[in-house]
């Protein structure tokens, strides 16, 4: 053979397929409107004959198959459209070439294939769900076998055992047929979750690998019981695959939709193909190999009919990004990166590592390095779940939330988190009206504003102990609760008098701004820390007798020797600077400082403390306390975040609820939430689909009735009658009924009422 090279011919339609005959030197191409043969010479295809002549010239040529006889370069065969499979000789001295045309089929015959050793044999699956062998001798078919199931896709024979055939179908069931047992098959196994349209026998090994519309290629070995041995994912159906001859792990397929490209995979390392041919521009329709493993030949819906060398291929694989990353249940994690080897230390790695192919064919070398993290966030996991069923994110105060949240973050051994809630609630919390009048009340129940004995703008909350302070003995159910000292009365002169003391005044303890109270001096931590801003906005400091008095206690006599007067003092301020009008009586003492007026405190806003607390955690991995603080904020959320970081911080929580199955507490997140995009999650549908208890097939429209056998469904198990309210079955068996006539049974039985003998479980 000379030396091959990439070529291709144009024809004047799309063919559905292609076949070599015994030498690879002729190639068959057969479709609707096309049915031809070339010689394959170095440099050009040459036809070489059209089929597609004559007088009549009816569906009998639109074909969907074709095959080469294994022996006699004569005879072809072909699969139509409308049922007919013909046989051809292209020994025939007249125009047409058809030999014999076997109607035995009732529905379009999706495939034929011939006997690789006993050449008159010829084998045909159709979709009206039989496949029929042909004695070409006697010219008819000598055996039919049902598969029972509504088509099939393809049948081939086996090339390691003489009688038997495999066929697989469109309910994805593969069967295996002993062509002298027609009466049932051998064995039959489901291999794809939707149609099987493929499927080809190894030439050296027993496997049977098999394509399906659900994007993958299964290889099953048949040695004995069927075991799938390699699974290659696709990104579209696969509608036809080739084992390539002298290379045990390589197969090459095509799709029927998306993916124009002809693929070859190595099937042990299954996620990216080991070459690929790009030329069609169009979906290919047939592959077959020209005896050669590095010549394959393929037929597109483009027109085209292509001869790819192995040498122009290219190649997926050295594009790939030799780095990746990967998790187990677990939480493990492993990374691979690329190692840049320097060839003069490559001769120094062990000779396992050196060891040589056996062919010409190699991967992409590249040499990667792998790293793997072990886990320790089993007990993260934990408090995670505890927490996301625990926490209470509404329905009660603020306060209260955050108390209850708090208690849970703190039983878990999460104190950095339950030290965030406490600190959100002491900044977002005021005290209660009610007592904030109780603390502003006299110990005889009258107003501390009514009395006369009390200075105005007093702290009032200085009655409560000597040093100013609340003394906070409350228990573990009342945080807020104030015990008021027992002796009032000793207080409030104390106090009073207090608020005559220069020093109080000047440091402004006689307006009431706050306090700050302290936890239990034991634990170390900051219990409560409260600011009565609503006090502050309410009190008018303007209005206030900011006039110092001279002294902070009256002069028990006379003094004799006064001071020199102020003009012989320069650093001090003249009589005539102060605007003070003098006494009339003389008992009275003039002011040194005269305060016109004392500007407003602003108020301190605690949402950049708190955005900055979440931003922590949430840089940190808790999303969980950066959402949920949020929810229970609601309105008084941090101003400082931004809404898209809100709601990367929502998702974030919803994903990882989710990922552990909490939905209802991730419902209940969508439904606090504030933001649309997440409010609206909670719009979307959901699709649960069902099947056929008789025939197994999908439902594909609401009814009563399964549109493939007929049958009714959704019947009750109790009552045997069509259930058309709420329906309820068993996950176990697929067995339910009416809600009501379940639990009944279920309360007094433990068997599915159906009779299946599954033990039932209602819950």
């Amino acid at each position: 053979m000379a030396k091959a090279k990439t070529m291709f011919a144009t024809q004047e339609g799309p063919a559905n397929a292609l076949a070599l005959n015994k030498d690879c030197s002729q190639v068959v191409i057969a479709g609707r409107n096309v049915f031809k043969v070339f010689n394959i010479n170095a440099e050009e295809f040459v036809e070489n004959c059209n089929l597609r002549v004559g007088k009549n010239i009816n569906l009998n040529f639109s074909c969907n198959d074709v095959v080469w006889n294994t022996f006699d370069d004569s005879i072809l065969a072909t699969a139509a459209t409308n049922g007919a499979v013909v046989v051809w000789n292209l020994n025939k001295p007249t125009r047409s070439k058809q030999e014999h045309v076997f109607n035995d089929h009732r529905r379009t015959v999706n495939k034929v294939s011939f006997h690789p050793t006993e050449a008159v044999w010829l084998i045909s699956g159709s979709q009206d769900g039989t496949m029929k062998c042909f004695d070409l001798r006697i010219k008819e078919a000598t055996r039919t076998f049902i598969s029972k199931t509504e088509s099939v896709r393809d049948v081939q024979f086996s090339p390691h055992q003489m009688h038997t055939f495999s066929a697989v179908a469109e309910n994805g069931n593969v069967q295996l047929w002993d062509l002298r047992k027609p009466d049932r098959c051998l064995s039959q196994f489901t291999a794809h979750s939707g149609p099987v349209f493929a499927c080809d026998w190894h030439p050296e090994m027993c496997w049977l690998a098999t394509a399906s519309r659900d994007k993958t290629i299964k290889v099953w070995d048949l040695t004995s019981k069927p075991s799938l041995e390699y699974t290659i994912p696709t990104i579209a159906s696969v509608g036809h695959i080739k084992w390539r001859p002298q290379r045990k792990h390589h197969i090459a397929s095509c799709a029927l939709v998306v993916d124009c490209s002809v693929n070859i995979w190595d099937i042990r390392r299954p996620y990216i193909a080991f070459a690929s041919f790009n030329e069609h521009q169009d979906v290919a329709t047939g592959v077959a190999w020209r005896g050669d493993p590095h010549i394959l030949l393929s037929t597109s819906k483009d027109f085209t009919l292509y001869q790819h060398v192995f040498k122009d291929a290219a190649r997926p694989e050295s594009k790939a990004n030799p780095q990746g990353i990967s998790f187990n249940s677990k939480g493990d994690m492993s990374f691979s990166c690329k190692i840049n080897i320097n060839p003069a230390t490559l001769s120094k790695l062990p000779a396992l590592l050196r060891k040589t192919p056996l062919h010409s064919d190699q991967f992409c070398q590249v040499t990667s390095s792998m790293h793997t993290f072990v886990s320790k966030a089993q007990k993260e996991v934990k408090c995670f779940l505890e927490c996301a069923k625990r926490y209470q994110l509404s329905g009660k105060p603020l306060a209260e939330l955050c108390d209850h949240n708090a208690a849970v973050a703190k039983q878990l051994g999460r104190h950095q988190v339950s030290l965030v809630w406490g600190i959100v609630k002491t900044l977002y919390c005021t005290t209660n009206t009610s007592k904030v009048a109780d603390m502003q009340q006299t110990p005889s129940g009258k107003d501390s504003r009514d009395d006369p004995n009390i200075t105005p703008g007093a702290n009032s909350e200085a009655h409560n102990g000597t040093d100013g302070r609340h003394t906070d003995k409350t228990d573990k159910g009342d945080t807020n609760g104030v015990i008021l000292s027992e002796d009032n009365d000793t207080e409030t002169d104390e106090a009073e008098q207090q608020d005559q003391n220069l020093t109080t005044i000047a440091t402004g303890l006689a307006i009431n701004q706050g306090d700050f109270f302290f936890g239990d001096g034991a634990e170390g931590e900051m219990d409560q820390l409260h600011v009565d801003y609503e006090q502050m906005n309410t009190f008018d400091m303007m209005q206030q007798d900011w006039t110092l008095p001279s002294e902070a206690f009256n002069l028990r006599h006379e003094i004799e020797d006064r001071s020199p007067p102020p003009e012989q003092f320069p650093n001090h301020c003249s009589v005539d600077m102060i605007d003070v009008t003098p006494p009339e009586e003389s008992n009275l003492i003039l002011p040194l400082i005269n305060v016109s007026g004392l500007p407003r405190m602003s108020l301190f806003d605690p949402s950049e403390v708190v955005a900055s607390a979440l931003n922590r955690h949430a840089e940190s991995s808790d999303v969980q306390t950066a959402a949920s603080v949020l929810l229970v904020l609601g309105e008084k959320r941090a101003a400082h975040i931004e809404e898209c970081k809100q709601e990367t911080w929502l998702l974030g929580y919803l994903e990882l609820l989710g990922r552990h199955k909490l939905w209802n507490t991730a419902t209940k997140v969508i439904k606090l939430s504030w933001l649309p995009s997440i409010h609206q999650l909670n719009q979307q549908s959901t699709t649960l689909p069902t099947n056929c208890a008789s025939c197994s097939r999908p439902l594909r429209r609401s009814g009563w009735q399964c549109d493939n056998c007929h049958h009714p469904c959704g019947k009750c198990a109790v009552c045997n009658e069509l259930v058309k309210g709420i329906y309820s079955w068993c996950q176990g068996c697929s067995h339910g009924g009416h809600l009501a006539h379940m639990q009944d049974w279920l309360a007094k039985h433990r068997s599915c009422p159906a009779g299946c003998g599954h033990a039932c479980e209602y819950d």
